[in-house]
């Protein structure tokens, strides 16, 4: 035995002693007299007590010889995760296979040179019972296994783990980032078969930005044969009923397709899209057949300023087309002129709360501007606003959210906006106006006639057709514009939605990028409201374009309550459902009292109270398990005090897709990135007699000797107990307390 805490000799002395002194001294005073006698028996009592419970804060320890192999401890993991239901492994499900593996050869292999302990992993790492698995687990948690088997021998020595699994990996984290700073190898065994065919599997389904004819969205839908380039039909489920159908032929067997179809789903609430494909004779797999998606209301009317730097017939179009959307409230500020003072006046047109607020121009505080989610620059001059002003509308952007539309030419004649914050925050350079050609398939023959480009082909803002095909036509026969203003080149990660026929060649009329968390947007056309004049009176292309680019704009700009969308949640996971609480300036509320509302797809409500989660954003958390799969709805408030901050509605799809059977082929590449980043080795079921021989070979040098701990025991604890029970028996019989 030994001490782990190490002290010279003579400081052990000292310890001794000073025990002695202090037992000894605890009976010099005491109101009974004691004999000689009596006193030696109670320090010394006293004085082992003390003796006992110093040597215990020394830690001591029994050293033991390293661990030899017999002694090592081999974890065996086998997935029971959905997806070993599959019979594909030589006529038999994955599990039974794995069953066999691991009775005929794992174990045998194992006996006699290392101590192996079976678990299963599937949603948890459970101990296994007896060699009868059932494949039943939601998920292949395999970095959560891993993880867990991590702290559950953190006291014991391992040679290695052998992990028994398909390859499917469905859990929070890389299972090879779990690994790769372990120092444990991993040997993973692939069960199941590389080939599954016929399969077929829907990939991704995604939904666009809306677009304001017939209120459609753009559903992308990625599809894949596996085995076959035979047509397949893809069906596309509105709230499960069926609402569109096509036959889709594959370029080749395993090559993807990819189709668009276009919905038109309900403002009231959310609306569930699912999008399958008819299961196939003999097809193994059905689940992966089918993905959903969740298309979520538009909320609350989107709240816009324009600010004009003088009257003109193109502000005046706009504002009738964004007045005719239901969606949109608009407030206007013109620049009129000046007074006999010589200070400048405004035509305000706004909502009686705000006008006010208005009347001396652009808002001069933040929480005044950060109450629209967009703002629109119509020839403005530099000097119509402050550097202070020029700074809140770029903060406007980037940090409140909102969207920025800077159009006109006099908004950038001569300098303009250069060298001004809200610069930045737009899609294309100023200073440079002789770089601004952009190189396009289109061509036009006629001066200032606007072309799509690839992007803008696509884009929300330019769709006003039912389809892609139907917008090109549209704006083929859109006129010309009367001008256009010289843009420099797009910056990086910008889009160049639409180029104009210049002398000098195509422009950029139309570009928008993301900035922080809001948009920005430059429209270099002269005369737009010629769409409107020179077009059949029917004609909406105008009033379409104009107001869906307001939307596009507006689109991500927060409420200063806001819940923040649920991501990648699967039936049986539990996730952290947060609220953003930020008062009119929007800036963060510490101190502020959240309520949250959980809504489950059965109609069960369950109420939660977040904590704050972090002071500086203002976010508030709570827990929440979520077992069903189906659309959950989360409906948050917050007050601070009395006053009611905000609330705000989120809806939640669980279980979009099953993504335990997604690709349900054995992924070998999984299993060795697993094995590779841990030291260990990937081993086909013929391999299997190597695994002790690699086990033993990785152990290598057998280490330190072991420490045993000595103190943490039940014996150390009764010695105490019963050495103060004796010392008290013999004072109070003595008369002492």
């Amino acid at each position: 035995m030994q001490f782990a805490i190490a002290l010279p000799w003579w400081i052990l002395v000292l310890l001794v002693v000073a025990v002695a002194a202090v037992a000894w001294g605890a009976y010099t005073q005491v109101l009974v007299p004691l004999t000689l006698r009596r006193r030696a028996l109670l320090t010394t009592l006293r004085g082992v007590l003390l003796l006992l419970l110093v040597a215990c804060l020394l830690r001591p320890v029994r050293v033991m010889p390293p661990a030899t192999g017999s002694d090592a401890v081999v974890p065996i993991l086998v997935d029971v995760s959905r997806s070993m239901r599959l019979p594909d492994a030589g006529g038999r499900t994955r599990v039974d296979a794995a069953r066999d593996l691991l009775v005929r050869q794992v174990r045998p292999s194992l006996e006699g040179r290392f101590q192996s302990e079976v678990w299963t992993f599937g949603d948890t790492l459970t101990r296994a019972t007896s060699d009868a698995f059932t494949a039943d687990a939601r998920r292949s948690d395999l970095s959560g296994a891993l993880r867990a088997l991590r702290e559950r021998y953190r006291e014991r020595h391992l040679a290695g783990i052998v992990v028994l699994s398909d390859g499917g990996e469905t859990g929070a984290q890389d299972a090879a980032e779990v690994v790769g700073d372990g120092g444990l190898p991993v040997y993973t065994v692939g069960v199941g078969e590389r080939r599954i065919a016929p399969d077929y599997e829907v990939l991704d389904v995604a939904a666009g930005a809306a677009a304001l004819t017939q209120s459609s969205v753009d559903l992308t839908v990625s599809a894949v044969s596996r085995g076959s380039n035979a047509p397949f039909q893809v069906r596309v489920l509105e709230n499960g009923r069926p609402v569109d159908s096509r036959t889709v032929r594959p370029a080749s067997a395993d090559s993807p397709v990819r189709e668009l179809f276009t919905v038109s789903p309900s403002r009231d609430t959310a609306t569930l899209y699912t999008v399958e494909i008819p299961s196939a004779p003999g097809e193994v797999v059905a689940e992966n057949n089918r993905r959903s998606v969740l298309v979520s209301p538009p909320g609350h009317r989107r709240r816009v300023l324009i600010v004009e730097g003088a009257p003109g017939f193109e502000h005046t179009f706009l504002k009738r087309a964004l007045a005719s959307d239901p969606g949109i409230e608009v407030d206007s500020v013109v620049r009129k002129g000046r007074n006999e003072h010589g200070a400048a006046t405004y035509f305000v047109q706004a909502a009686a709360s705000r006008a006010p607020q208005l009347a001396k121009g652009f808002p001069t505080e933040r929480a005044q501007l950060f109450q629209y989610d967009a703002v629109l620059f119509a020839n403005i001059e530099r000097d119509s606003l402050s550097r202070v002003q020029l700074e809140m509308a770029a903060e406007f952007v980037g940090e409140r959210g909102g969207g920025v539309l800077v159009f006109g030419a006099k908004s950038f004649a001569q300098q303009g906006l250069v060298g001004t914050d809200l610069e930045e925050v737009l899609p294309v350079d100023l200073r440079d106006r002789g770089n601004g050609i952009v190189r396009t398939a289109a061509r036009s023959g006629e001066p200032y006639k606007i072309s799509l480009t690839p992007d803008g082909e696509s884009h929300p803002v330019m769709r006003i057709g039912a389809t892609i095909d139907e917008s090109l036509k549209t704006w083929r026969a859109v006129p010309a514009m009367a001008g256009s203003t010289s843009l420099g080149a797009p910056r990086p990660g910008a889009q160049v939605l639409a180029v104009i026929a210049a002398p000098d060649g195509m422009r950029p009329v139309l570009a928008v990028q993301r900035y922080g968390r809001g948009r920005s947007m430059v429209f270099a056309g002269e005369a737009s409201w010629r769409w409107r004049m020179q077009l059949p009176s029917t004609d909406r292309t105008h009033e379409l374009f104009w107001r869906q680019a307001v939307r596009w704009l507006s689109s991500d700009a927060p409420d200063p309550v806001s819940a923040v969308p649920l991501t990648g949640v699967m039936p049986g996971m539990t996730a952290t459902v947060a609220t953003d609480v930020r008062n009119a300036a929007f800036q963060p509320v510490r101190d502020a009292e959240v309520s949250v509302r959980l809504t489950l797809p059965g109609g069960e409500v369950r109420d939660l109270k977040p904590t704050l989660l972090d002071a500086r954003t203002g976010r508030y958390a709570a827990e929440a398990r979520f077992d069903q799969p189906g659309v959950y709805r989360v409906v948050a408030e917050a007050r601070q005090g009395t006053n009611i901050l905000g609330r705000s509605e989120e809806w939640t799809l669980v279980g979009a897709a099953d993504l335990e059977m997604t690709d349900p082929r054995l992924n070998e590449d999984v299993l060795r990135r697993v094995s590779r980043a841990s030291g260990g080795r990937y081993l086909a079921a013929g391999d299997l007699s190597r695994l002790p021989s690699l086990l033993a070979s990785a152990q290598g040098d057998p280490g330190p000797p072991r420490l045993q701990e000595l103190w943490h025991n039940i014996w150390i604890f009764a010695a105490v107990v019963v050495l103060l029970s004796v010392e008290w028996f013999f004072r109070r019989s003595w008369g002492l307390r």
